[in-house]
């Protein structure tokens, strides 16, 4: 729950910030503030790792989504407690003043894949990504994601879900291009 009310006061903050964007600026800003590396930033950063309890001795956890998912969690927390109105006011007190700096991420290109995707396009080149390889690493499933351009790969990213392990790879690929 506590994602879908944060999507929610990101998209209304936008709105009111930015009244005469298209809806795809818009929707390309909220995907800035909400994704999850940005969300674990912003737990990291407000002291949630600190009180969340969980595997210290799984390295993989480290790197994991789950500061991010205990924000979301308290998000969700506060909805229930207080009510949307108050839940806006503190997202946008506490993370959006302290944490979501849209100037900054106005310049920030997030979604490599579709400017790859873009690149393909226009050159008449035909792009996939596909699973390479899937195994188990400390437990958790582990993705090798293969950016492919006409048949042939072009660069593989690893990651614990397919979307992180593809826009790695989609990341690589660009770099391999010179995108």
């Amino acid at each position: 729950m506590g994602d879908a009310v944060l999507g929610s006061v990101i998209a209304h903050y936008l709105f009111r910030k930015y009244p005469y964007k298209g809806e795809g600026f818009l929707t390309e800003m909220r995907s800035k503030m909400v994704n999850r590396q940005k969300l674990n930033e912003i737990a990291i950063k407000m002291g949630l790792k600190k009180i969340t309890y969980y595997n210290k001795l799984d390295n993989s956890l480290k790197s994991s989504q789950i500061f991010g998912n205990t924000l979301e969690a308290l998000i969700g927390a506060i909805f229930l407690d207080r009510g949307y109105d108050k839940t806006q006011r503190w997202i946008e007190k506490y993370m959006v003043q302290n944490h979501m700096f849209t100037d900054d991420l106005e310049a920030i290109e997030i979604n490599i894949k579709n400017k790859l995707y873009g690149w393909a396009n226009k050159n008449g080149k035909q792009l996939e990504f596909t699973t390479v390889k899937e195994s188990i690493e400390s437990g958790r499933r582990l993705f090798t994601i293969g950016a492919t351009i006409d048949g042939e790969v072009i660069a593989q990213a690893k990651g614990f879900n397919k979307k992180d392990a593809s826009q790695a790879a989609a990341f690589k690929a660009v770099e391999t291009l010179g995108l």
